[in-house]
């Protein structure tokens, strides 16, 4: 297997690729006059696999996200999913919010459900859904338990579920694990990678963690401070056949968390 790579370059995930589920087209963004976050932005997220976006603070991660979610929308141009222009939320995307987002008056069973719901699928019908994915996600036996009954990492499993169950070909993510303590995070990201690894999802996520960005990602995008800009784009080439903890000691893990870092550290000087 090939080393670790780093280019900027955007051969690997240029728009116009056929295997592209979402594409990001010349797409920049103002807030008001003064407040330039994201400038020119030309991205390829490939089909079935998982796209990280890392920068510094303010760098417009979680405002691209949000654009392609189509819960923002951009000063200049374009989104694409399955080759259609975004103009705002659709079915084919689903989005995991980093403070959960789960409504508070219904239960897990009814929270999971929900996206099925406002659908209109029959009851019995999303209700087997959201079972299967309430078991997937770990939580069979908490159906009838309200968010505050749960923990913060059994909250983000719901939601998390909840995305899932609506079958959506994007998963759009935004530190979704930042909230829990490292024991729980490590064991996320494996679980995660191995409901995907059935899903054939294709995901895009967002951190603030190098280490998880090289654990989780087929590809890295990493961006300037603002405005954002695409400064490299890395493939880490990580097998998951080995143990986590092995993986984790691999010298091509660590050599691309410190190629990461060097990178970075470049904007905090």
């Amino acid at each position: 297997m090939s080393s670790a790579t780093a280019t900027n370059s955007l051969q690997e995930a240029a728009p116009g690729d056929q295997d592209n589920i979402a594409e990001v087209r010349d797409l920049t963004k103002f807030y008001g006059e003064d407040i330039h976050a994201l400038d020119s932005i030309d991205l390829g997220f490939p089909r079935g696999q998982m796209t990280t976006l890392l920068g510094p603070s303010g760098c417009g991660k979680t405002t691209l996200l949000k654009i392609i979610a189509g819960l923002l929308d951009a000063t200049s141009g374009q989104v694409l999913i399955n080759g259609k222009e975004v103009t705002g939320p659709g079915p084919e995307r689903a989005f995991v919010f980093q403070d959960f987002a789960l409504l508070p008056w219904a239960t897990v069973l009814r929270n999971v459900a929900f996206g099925l719901e406002l659908k209109g699928t029959p009851k019995p019908e999303r209700e087997e859904k959201a079972r299967h994915y309430i078991n997937e996600v770990g939580l069979t036996g908490f159906e009838n338990k309200y968010p505050h009954e749960l923990s913060g990492g059994m909250r983000q499993r719901v939601g998390l579920a909840r995305a899932l169950v609506v079958n959506a070909d994007v998963l759009l993510m935004d530190e979704p694990f930042s909230a829990v303590d490292e024991q729980n995070r490590r064991k996320f990201q494996e679980d995660l990678l191995n409901l995907l690894a059935h899903e054939d999802k294709s995901v895009i996520f967002v951190t603030h963690s190098i280490e998880e960005a090289v654990y989780v990602s087929d590809q890295i995008v990493l961006l300037s401070p603002r405005p954002g800009r695409i400064h490299s784009i890395i493939r880490p080439e990580i097998s998951h056949e080995a143990e986590p903890d092995a993986i984790r000691r691999d010298k091509k893990y660590l050599d691309t968390i410190e190629q990461i870092w060097s990178e970075l550290r470049k904007y905090l000087d």
